[in-house]
């Protein structure tokens, strides 16, 4: 029996993203992918996209399952998981030539966020895209009564969650030398921001 983690939202979402991505990434190249989860995106992107060397990242208690994804995989094109804080851990003493999180940006506390931005303008190469995908708000409104109450039920279970507001991601991306280049409209209230490194 598999007992590896598992995300039923990253099955679904996974083609949806993937159809972006063959599109935003280059066809060569080493990507940065911070909070890998549970590994799915990185497999299945990675299956898709043999050109691309994939880097996953996350904190150390998800560790464990993604090694054991990646090692039930057995694809070459997947580096060694990388222990990634953004808060509190080193990170890689390297560039890459495209970075990608999914599901990260509501979840961390907005301090993470900001390290999270400052980490990944510090590592990519000049014209690089960040492909940030998740629920956003627009205009500081809620985009669907799903993402309200998705909004609602996080905030009940950490003060720090919560849907960000799509101005604020790009201010903050400016700030870092990154421009919003385009912002997708994906299946069940989400986007891909694709900010470009400048």
């Amino acid at each position: 029996m598999n007992t590896n983690p598992f995300s039923s939202a990253a099955e679904r979402n996974r083609q949806a993203i993937l159809d972006q991505l063959k599109v935003l990434l280059p066809l060569e190249g080493t990507v940065l992918e911070i909070g890998s989860g549970t590994g799915q995106h990185a497999t299945f992107f990675t299956r898709n996209l043999p050109g691309l060397v994939w880097q996953p990242s996350d904190r150390e208690e998800n560790l464990a399952g993604l090694e054991t994804c990646f090692s039930d995989e057995g694809n070459e094109n997947i580096l060694s998981v990388l222990k990634l804080d953004v808060l509190c851990d080193p990170w890689p003493g390297r560039s890459y030539d495209a970075a990608y999180s999914a599901n990260t940006a509501h979840i961390m506390p907005w301090e993470a966020v900001i390290a999270m931005f400052t980490g990944v303008a510090a590592h990519l190469v000049t014209g690089a895209r960040f492909c940030l995908y998740g629920p956003f708000n627009v205009d500081n409104r809620f985009t669907s009564e799903s993402n309200a109450q998705f909004d609602a039920h996080l905030r009940a279970e950490g003060s720090h969650m919560g849907i960000r507001n799509m101005a604020m991601i790009e201010s903050l991306a400016n700030l870092h030398h990154m421009q919003l280049e385009h912002k997708l409209a994906m299946p069940a209230n989400n986007f891909i921001l694709v900010l470009k490194r400048s």
